[in-house]
């Protein structure tokens, strides 16, 4: 997910700089959404692997 956040930034630099500013605007609009959603996702790993849920708590037992 934050490979193609990053791959719609960049179009959305590119285009800003040919001048297609409507391009520009949706390329950053999906890639400012593509980003969030991976630190959502991010910090819910985090958080299940702080709290141990997953494969290694069920091997422990």
């Amino acid at each position: 997910m934050l490979k193609y956040a990053i791959t719609f930034a960049i179009i959305s630099l590119i285009a800003g700089a040919l001048g297609f500013s409507g391009v520009a605007a949706g390329a950053a609009g999906i890639a400012k959404i593509l980003f969030f959603l991976f630190l959502v996702v991010a910090v819910i790993f985090v958080v299940l692997a702080v709290l141990g849920v997953g494969a290694a708590r069920r091997a422990m037992k």
